[in-house]
């Protein structure tokens, strides 16, 4: 029976990797008329997630024509603050989505069907699935022109290639073509003793090796002497011939005396995967050095798709006595590569580092539900929350809870509550749970608010306790006056804050009919388009109404006159 399993894995391993394989080259093309040169590639490591698409760099500028790759129609609009700001989804006729994100601006018979539907519903975010019929683009069509939006650090657009499953997929499988001429780079490699008598070079901790630069560009490292099972991890990245971007390789192979043990690529991934990043990574490394090394080895309940070849989960079994030779060669999409090769001396130690385990009154397992209530305050975990049996460090300090660390990683929300039975009403109106940063400074986490009980979900650990916020949000006009003349303006800009609980709602109007406002909340800013062609009256009455996430309101009134 187990070897039908091997042989059924095997043959459906083989399928799943030939379809991958099998992509249209000349079906898309590029969706800017410029260059293409990028600021992040397909399956990049980004904080809890592995980046969907190319990051393709506008030249610093807004609004380029953005082309429809391939001849389809829209399927899906969504616009919200954050995320891909803008967005818009083509389907095709082949089966495949491409996704286009942080615009600016719709083309027009888009902008039109859009902001039609926003003016009905009365809001800015909103996500549209317009029929097949609805809103047909033909291959290169404008469809779009590149911005800012949502969660972008700079004018970029974000392209994407799905399959009919919704899987983001490479989009350099089908032909996009990105220059590259050089070698990724490897800045670190560390060894991992993984089994409980495993050691290396005389320690059970995370071993950081020194990398030796050879003549022909690889690398080499000096002897390692270890036994048990141990592991490999690496920090990597890649760099496109036309930018200094840091960006992800395309691959990852690791091989012991010539037989493969490890290969991992960025192909394809879903979405429901893509949080188990923070199990391929050394979270702990990360959230201290803020570098990501790639553990190249397996462990228990991870699911990635992204791993290929595995023998004995990437881990290896080390003899005392014996030597190896193990190899790890990176290399990105045009096949520039890098090679590291580890000399492994087999040699047992009675006399080793022990690794730094710190053991509390709180343990639970991976796929066991966990729950503690003290002071008023109540945690709850649920079954594969965490990724690994763990330690709980918890600490009850008054109305403040401390839920262990933050450089380990949550996979789902845990929830944590506080009795607020005794808190007046009207006090606990203002009262919100927040979480504290290490300096103290409180940030709202979204709080659920019953008579007697306060609630949040949170995936990050750390201290929580509860807040009062009575301070009304902030707004500036920025580009008009009360009473003031501005026939010229194409805009009306309004910037919006608030220092604690933060932003929950806002709502203009002007003369009484509400007026569709983009919020940027990278700069506070609110700004409504006079081509709108809502505001046709020569005398106008704004109105403009902002709640923080405790309902503390504030309303901003000012008298505007514009000739049209």
């Amino acid at each position: 029976m187990k070897r039908f399993f091997s042989l059924f894995f095997g043959v459906f391993s083989l399928i799943a990797n030939a379809q991958i394989d099998n992509v249209p080259q000349d079906y898309f093309k590029d969706p800017l008329d410029i260059p293409l040169i990028l600021s992040g590639t397909f399956g990049e490591l980004r904080s809890n997630h592995f980046h969907a698409g190319l990051d393709i760099k506008t030249q610093g500028r807004q609004g380029l024509e953005v082309k429809a790759s391939a001849k389809g129609f829209i399927s899906r609009i969504k616009i919200q603050h954050y995320g891909y700001g803008k967005a818009l989804y083509v389907q095709h006729p082949n089966g495949y989505t491409t996704v286009y994100g942080h615009l600016k601006k719709l083309a027009p018979k888009i902008e039109e069907y859009l902001k039609e539907r926003q003016y009905n519903k009365e809001s800015y975010e909103i996500e549209l699935f317009p029929e097949a019929g609805e809103l047909s683009v033909e291959q290169g069509e404008v469809i779009a022109y590149s911005g800012n939006t949502g969660g972008s650090g700079g004018p970029h657009l974000h392209f994407e290639i799905r399959d009919g499953s919704q899987r983001p997929m490479n989009p350099e499988m089908f032909g996009i073509e990105i220059q590259d001429t050089r070698d990724p780079i490897v800045d670190g490699l560390f060894a991992y003793p993984i089994g409980r008598e495993a050691h290396v070079n005389n320690s059970a901790k995370r071993q950081k090796l020194r990398l030796i630069p050879q003549n022909d560009g690889s690398y080499t490292t000096n002897s390692v002497e270890a036994c048990g099972e141990i592991g490999f991890g690496i920090s990597t990245v890649d760099q496109k011939s036309l930018a200094p971007n840091k960006n992800g390789v395309y691959k990852i192979e690791a091989s012991l005396n010539g037989s493969p043990v490890m290969n991992l690529d960025f192909r394809r991934f879903s979405f429901a995967e893509s949080r188990y990043l923070n199990f391929l990574i050394d979270y702990e490394y990360y959230s201290n050095h803020r570098k990501r090394v790639q553990k190249l080895f397996k462990e228990a309940n991870n699911p990635l798709s992204i791993y290929n070849s595995v023998v004995n989960e990437g881990k290896l079994e080390i003899e005392d006595g014996l030597d190896y030779n193990y190899v790890v060669q990176v290399t990105d999409f045009k096949g520039n590569s890098k090679t590291i090769r580890i000399p492994i001396k087999g040699s047992f130690s009675g006399n080793i580092t022990p690794k730094d385990e710190e053991k509390t009154d709180y343990f639970t397992s991976y796929n066991q539900t966990f729950s503690i209530e003290e002071n008023g305050i109540d945690i709850y975990i649920p079954k594969n929350a965490l990724y690994y049996d763990t330690f709980l460090d918890i600490e009850f300090m008054g109305d403040t809870v401390k839920v262990h660390h933050d450089d380990v990683p949550l996979h789902k929300n845990i929830t944590i509550g506080f009795d607020v039975s005794d808190i007046p009403t009207a006090q606990k109106e203002k009262m919100f749970i927040a979480r504290l940063n290490a300096y103290g400074r409180p940030s709202y986490s979204t709080t659920y608010k019953k008579p007697s009980r306060f609630t949040t979900g949170t995936r990050t650990f750390g201290e929580y306790t509860l807040v009062s916020d009575v301070n009304p949000p902030s707004i500036r006009p920025v580009n008009f006056k009360d009473g003031q003349w501005i026939s010229g303006n194409t805009n009306l800009q309004v910037k919006i804050s608030d220092d604690l609980s933060g932003i929950q709602s806002f709502r203009a109007t002007v003369n009484g009919k509400w007026i569709l406002m983009e919020y940027e909340y990278k700069n506070n800013t609110l700004t409504h388009d006079f081509t709108d062609g809502v505001v046709t009256d020569t005398e106008n009455n704004f109105k403009l109404i902002v709640t923080d996430n405790v309902g503390n309101i504030n309303t901003y009134e000012a008298k505007f006159f514009r000739k049209n």
